[in-house]
């Protein structure tokens, strides 16, 4: 993934609102996601964002002249689901981008403004669907730092378990319940045993959890039997977006052992409408980096250190209360980190996924993981936050929280930055919690 002219801090596009300062979606980001125009019944089709609009690409399409790899590209993405534009691969990922940037950077298409402006839709107006048939979803656990807090919460006097040091851990989640930014998130039930008990009961789940992390999407799958190298291994991810893995944790607590989280996982996933691209990350790679007197990967996780295999992605976690809206009050900010800490990164999730032989298919989902930094207030999770809820976490006008409460929204937010480049952005994930149904 290197740098090329779409990631010129000098550009500017003619459409005025990609070029603010505090834009998420320059003419160097173009993040893809699924829209209509709301209230319509108009089909879902593929979009990408500029400013405050987004590209229809079915009406893109319809301009005709484009090279052949980016007008195969922009007719896949006239489906209600990208999966056919990311089977298409880097090559043709590549091509529409660098067609898309053309046409509307100021200056390159002048005599085409009009056509173009009708392929505009404002955001405003737009409504928005998961951007791919999810196949299969797999949520991983590759913070060091998370894996750390947990872990002194439950065992205070333990360690984390061997074998995190030495391959990305992970679980499958639920595909039905992935659902996208802004849609409610109903408190589930299930079995936990209260404190002081030794018998569990059912009832709603009373310690409600978010899980910061990023969702990463497969383009490019591999046969079933087929390793994919970690060296080629990026060449099979078209983009990131915001995930938030909602977590029950009284529920999960008494469940997961022997097999891990169920029920306590499986109620909701929620992710960002919009998937930006590895090409658009290119200029904020940095290097991986494994501590020094860890063990070193064994060689199909192999790294170099000097290798820009990690992002630094800044992400931030805020709770707006029912009280607060009421009152007119911002979202609190809780958190704030970045994805550079990870201690596993996408090439090697991706590496060690397929190193057994399973087969990836284009719109595959893996989770991140919840992403926690090494300073307290990094911590991707409220578990870790509020100490298992022993130090409820302070929010604005007199507010705590140690787990989350009805009305409480929890917003997400990610972008990136780095001098001598335009900084993007992920736009937001946010979901309502709403009373279980419970009799």
């Amino acid at each position: 993934m290197r740098l090329d002219h779409t990631h010129d801090a000098a550009a500017k596009s003619w459409v005025e609102s990609a070029n603010q300062p505090e834009c998420a979606f320059p003419i160097q980001n173009l993040p893809f996601s699924v829209f209509r125009r709301a209230g319509t019944s108009e089909a879902f089709r593929g979009g990408v964002a500029l400013g405050d609009y987004v590209i229809d690409l079915k009406a893109i399409a319809a301009l005709g002249d484009l090279s052949e790899s980016a007008a195969q590209a922009v007719l896949a993405c006239t489906a209600p689901t990208l999966n056919a534009f990311l089977a298409l691969g880097p090559h043709a990922w590549r091509a529409l981008r660098h067609a898309l940037f053309a046409w509307f950077s100021k200056g390159e298409a002048q005599a085409h403004i009009d056509e173009l402006e009708g392929c505009l839709v404002p955001q405003a107006n737009a409504e928005y669907a998961l951007p791919v048939q999810i196949g299969d979803y797999t949520d991983f656990y590759t913070s060091i730092d998370h894996a750390r807090n947990i872990v002194k919460l439950l065992r205070p006097d333990g360690s984390i378990s061997p074998n995190f040091q030495w391959m990305p851990i992970a679980y499958h989640g639920r595909v039905s319940s992935i659902g996208l930014s802004g849609q409610p998130v109903r408190r589930p039930v299930g079995q936990r045993v209260a404190a002081g008990k030794r018998e569990p009961e059912l009832g709603p789940c009373a310690r409600l959890d978010y899980e910061l992390e990023l969702g990463i999407f497969i383009g490019v799958g591999n046969e079933q039997g087929a390793r994919i190298p970690v060296e080629s291994a990026e060449a099979h991810v078209f983009g990131l977006c915001l995930l938030n893995d909602w977590s029950a944790r009284d529920i999960q607590s008494w469940e997961s052992a022997p097999l891990g989280p169920f029920l306590a996982k499986n109620f909701a996933t929620t992710i960002s409408p919009w998937i930006v691209t590895m090409d658009a990350l290119a200029p904020f790679r940095t290097a991986w980096v494994r501590p020094e007197g860890d063990p070193q990967p064994l060689e199909y996780l192999a790294l170099q250190e000097t290798d820009d295999r990690a992002f630094d992605i800044q992400l931030e976690v805020a709770i707006e209360t029912a009280d607060a809206r009421r009152s007119g009050r911002c979202a609190s900010r809780v958190s704030r980190t970045s994805f550079r800490h990870q201690y596993w990164s996408i090439a090697q999730m991706v590496a060690h996924h397929t190193i057994g032989g399973c087969n990836l298919r284009p719109g595959d989902l893996l989770g991140s993981g919840t992403i926690s930094g090494p300073t307290s207030s990094e911590a991707g999770a409220l578990i870790e936050l509020s100490r298992a809820g022993e130090s409820p976490v302070e929010l604005a006008g007199g507010e705590t929280r140690a787990f989350l409460e009805d009305g409480d929204v929890v917003v997400m937010r990610g972008w990136c930055e780095r001098p001598g480049f335009v900084s993007i952005g992920f736009g937001e994930n946010c979901g309502e919690i709403i009373p279980a149904k419970w009799e």
